[in-house]
């Protein structure tokens, strides 16, 4: 978004921590979903293939991506474009009078006429309640705040969750040399194949002319796009089977965890609904993220919560990406609800800063 601005000579101010989120909450050793041109730019000049170029490196050296890789990517970006972000946290976002006031953590505040919020999903990490009512405080971590493996070396391990992430914890935490491995889903355990993901791209760039195709499919189209790109999404990487395939990893397919105790010992009682009692000392829930735009804390804290028209903690978006309140847009994962399961990946962060930079423009 800031380079699309910096392109169109819009006066801006990028506000955060460049690339937190990837490097406070995703594991160093992690193996991203993302393809080489999944990349940042919406100019299609600073891409990862140039960005390989530079390097001299082949795209068959880095598929899949590395989390580091990326990172390293960004950091180019960033530099190659000249983006400075103002490394501090809003605190409190409030409108008056049509002008937005962000109160900031370094004590500072920020005017603006227009605001877009590009917080990816750090703020909606899902924690069932069913299963926090089972298991005991302290006994568990959700995949976003367990990053560090070491801490569980020896241990015995449950995550509850059978999407990629799940597998991939899973992999981690036996090659950190966790004592036991077990993996509990109410599904069958998806297919460890490619992915055909090809077709994404196609219908990315779509948005920058027709940003309403989305919005306009009947409910039975969306349904379809939708399903697509589940049966793509729900499989698992090919890379991932060898990393799990092995004594101390027990996959649980069509299995929910009913009870769990905790034992003076600090070892926790675990019983699933097929019978299985398993005996673990510490739960993994990779149960993903749900969106509730009032967990955001400078959305809570500010006035816009009041105004900001919502949809099962969806914001609502016109097909500029812009909230109910006017000047306030909103991308990345909070938009999937009106333009798609395809605004939670990378693929959709150019295409996004393009309709928003038109509007804004």
């Amino acid at each position: 978004m800031a380079a699309y601005a910096q392109h169109r000579g819009l006066d801006h101010l990028i506000v955060g921590e460049p690339m937190d989120l990837w490097k406070s909450n995703m594991p160093q050793e992690m193996i991203l979903r993302s393809h080489v041109d999944w990349h940042l730019d919406p100019l299609e000049t600073h891409s990862i293939e140039r960005y390989l170029a530079v390097r001299d490196l082949r795209r068959e050296a880095v598929e899949p991506l590395s989390r580091d890789f990326y990172l390293e990517y960004a950091d180019w970006f960033r530099s190659e474009k000249g983006i400075d972000p103002l490394r501090a946290e809003v605190t409190r976002l409030d409108r008056h009078n049509g002008t937005f006031d962000a109160r900031l953590s370094n004590g500072e505040s920020i005017r603006a006429k227009g605001v877009v919020l590009a917080i990816g999903f750090r703020y909606f990490k899902n924690i069932p309640a069913e299963l926090a009512a089972l298991l005991p405080a302290d006994s568990y971590s959700h995949t976003c705040d367990l990053v560090e493996f070491e801490q569980l070396r020896n241990k015995r391990c449950l995550i509850v969750g059978g999407r990629q992430s799940a597998f991939e914890w899973a992999a981690l935490l036996a090659e950190h040399g966790a004592a036991a491995v077990h993996v509990s889903h109410r599904h069958p355990t998806p297919l460890f194949q490619d992915s055909e993901w090809g077709w994404i791209n196609e219908a990315m760039d779509r948005f920058v002319d027709e940003p309403d195709w989305y919005r306009d499919l009947s409910g039975k189209e969306k349904q379809r796009v939708q399903a697509k790109f589940a049966e793509a999404r729900i499989k698992l990487e090919p890379w991932l089977w060898p990393r799990i395939n092995r004594d101390n990893v027990k996959l649980w397919p069509e299995t929910l965890v009913t009870a769990c105790s905790a034992t003076t010992n600090g070892e926790l009682g675990v019983q699933l609904d097929n019978g299985q009692h398993l005996t673990v000392d510490h739960v993994v829930l990779a149960t993903g993220y749900k969106v509730n735009m009032n967990q955001v804390p400078f959305v809570a804290a500010g006035n816009i919560s009041a105004t900001l028209e919502l949809d099962g903690g969806f914001p609502v978006l016109d097909n500029q990406l812009q909230s109910s309140i006017p000047g306030l847009f909103i991308t990345s994962l909070p938009a999937t609800q009106d333009f798609g399961p395809f605004f939670a990946f990378t693929v959709a962060v150019k295409v996004s800063a393009q309709v928003i930079g038109k509007a804004l423009r």
